[in-house]
């Protein structure tokens, strides 16, 4: 089979197309035959840092069919349309952009029916980053549904990104009253489609005002992309006994929080990174998230706020350069006929 590898960390020359052994899934393992590959931010970081310590295929979010069962599993069968996430977590060898991989059963999920394989090679990360980020608020909700945020504010910054799409539609299906922060007028039209009730550029002198404005009490919950850099508005937006839920830290800038200002407001922060969550917490957000597609709630293209910008197996070097520059909307690579 083909499959795009490293062996040394380093910029995206360090991607290679192979020929690979096709590999034999394990008990409690599916195979799955891949369709479409997302690329996220995670994975360039992972391929420029760190050691390797074996031949590593990149990327963790993909879409395919299932191919093959190992002994033990049966909550799928042959022929299942699945989407996976955090492919390769422990398994170097498991990542999606290849022709087929063998992941543990827990990591896949169904694919809704009125799901395209883009949707599904899109949600993994982003949506499940999201959906974490809105359940984590002190005597909040845990899980989305409609109503589940019924009475909220949620301030999604980056509503132009990954992340901040699917926070805005799941946000939104769940009944909250969804605000986002952008950079300019062509993100802002993408929050907007994502279905963002109100869109401020954070740039703006009366940014915080603006927020107030729709927002008198304060938000309830942030999902934060740039943690340093929006502190001083976050802390000017957030209501009493709000939570701000942080995934990211963008264009780096320290992050120093007004500690006398935060226990004025018995403030919560919350870091969120799906490694070490907990499978628990994952399987419960893909149930949810799925509901959300059924619902047609969840969406992606530019219609959605997140257009697509697909790439050939071969140019997964190209790919990882599209995330890593910041291209808006959602990068995937098409596996199948590659």
């Amino acid at each position: 089979m083909k499959g795009v590898i490293y062996t040394r960390s380093g910029d995206p020359s360090v991607l290679e197309l192979v020929e690979r052994p096709t590999p034999e899934p394990g008990a409690g393992e599916i195979r799955i035959r891949l369709l479409v590959s997302g690329v996220n931010p995670t994975d360039w970081k992972s391929r420029s840092g760190g050691e390797v310590a074996a031949p590593t295929v990149p990327n963790h979010d993909g879409a395919g069919v299932v191919d093959e069962l190992g002994p033990g599993v049966d909550r799928f069968g042959v022929g299942d349309r699945v989407w996976v996430t955090l492919a390769g977590a422990l398994n170097p060898a498991s990542g999606t952009a290849q022709e087929y991989t063998v992941v543990p059963a827990e990591r896949a999920f169904p694919l809704p029916a009125r799901a395209d394989f883009d949707l599904g090679a899109s949600i993994g990360i982003p949506a499940v980053t999201a959906h974490r980020a809105l359940t984590v608020a002190e005597d909040g909700a845990t899980r989305l549904h409609p109503g589940a945020l019924g009475d909220r504010s949620v301030l999604v910054a980056g509503g132009a990104g990954a992340v901040g799409n699917a926070a805005i539609q799941l946000a939104r299906w769940a009944g909250a009253r969804a605000i986002a922060t952008v950079s300019g007028d062509a993100k802002a039209r993408l929050a907007r489609a994502a279905g963002a009730h109100h869109v401020v550029n954070y740039r703006d002198a009366d940014a915080a005002e603006q927020i107030r404005r729709v927002a008198p009490d304060g938000v309830d919950l942030i999902v934060e992309v740039a943690a340093g850099a929006n502190a001083e508005l976050d802390q000017a937006v957030l209501g009493p006994r709000g939570t701000i839920s942080i995934y990211a830290n963008d264009a780096g800038a320290p992050f120093s929080p007004d500690v006398r200002r935060n226990m004025g407001l018995n403030a919560r922060y919350q870091f969120v990174l799906l490694y070490t969550v907990g499978w628990d917490r994952i399987a419960a957000a893909a149930a949810d998230i799925n509901q959300a597609i059924e619902a047609g709630a969840l969406r992606v293209g530019e219609r959605a706020g997140l257009p697509l910008h697909r790439f050939a197996l071969e140019d997964t070097p190209a790919a990882h350069i599209a995330v890593e520059n910041g291209t808006s909307g959602k990068v995937l690579i098409a596996v199948a006929g590659s």
